[in-house]
């Protein structure tokens, strides 16, 4: 295997006759350095010690995530709902339901002695949908409202690796599991796909009027982009 020593790390090289650039992946706690096969090694030690900080920063967040203890979905587990934590209340009913009461997900389930696991997850995920797309169709319509732009057509969806999208036509979609997040990080990233329907592009243009809107947007993407492997039912 050929690897390298980082600072703090090993890293794996990979080499393509595929690949004209260099590439680093962080995956499930291993670091893969992916790059042209000619690319001498003196290149690629010197790529790795570029972006240690990063690598690190990737690394610890991994870290976080697998050493997470699964959830049970028992009561007294905590679920994030606009970024505050609400305490799971499982209780007998006549009928599976969940709801929201005062600073509890209480969940009804026909028998408390057999394993609701899987019931129990389910109910939550459809209800998280459920709010996501009440409150961000809210929230959307509002900031459009402001900042002077009219979607197209507003969407929730469930995405593996981005939390929004603006099509060409001014179609929003949202990933659901933002509504997870706090408050702020959601309304940063309505603006920002709003936004797209102004300028459908990433020019500094786009990020001016962004920042119009959502002051502190740099801090509010750097928070999704550090936490959000963990916005996670």
């Amino acid at each position: 295997m050929n690897v390298i020593q980082g600072n703090g790390f090993v890293a794996e090289i990979i080499r393509s006759s595929k690949r004209k650039t260099s590439a680093i992946k962080i995956q499930k706690g291993k670091v893969f350095v992916i790059v042209p096969e000619s690319l001498g090694l003196m290149a690629i030690e010197s790529l790795v010690a570029h972006k240690n900080r990063w690598i690190k920063a990737k690394l610890a967040i991994q870290h976080e995530i697998l050493t997470t203890k699964p959830k049970s979905f028992i009561s007294g587990e905590t679920f994030s709902y606009l970024g505050k934590d609400h305490s799971l209340k499982i209780e007998s009913g006549l009928y599976p339901s969940i709801k929201l009461h005062q600073e509890e997900l209480v969940i009804s389930v026909r028998e408390k002695s057999v394993d609701n696991t899987k019931q129990i997850k389910q109910l939550l995920i459809k209800w998280f949908k459920k709010q996501a797309e009440i409150q961000l169709t809210k929230k959307t319509i509002c900031y459009a409202k402001i900042i002077g732009v009219k979607p197209s057509s507003i969407t929730i969806k469930t995405f593996k690796a981005r939390w929004g999208s603006c099509s060409i036509t001014g179609s929003i979609q949202y990933n659901w599991k933002i509504i997870i997040a706090p408050e702020p990080i959601i309304n940063y990233l309505i603006v920002h796909e709003l936004c797209h329907i102004l300028h459908h592009n990433h020019s500094p243009e786009f990020w001016k009027t962004v920042g119009q809107y959502c002051p502190d947007y740099r801090s509010c993407g750097a928070w999704l982009k550090r936490n959000g492997t963990l916005l996670e039912i």
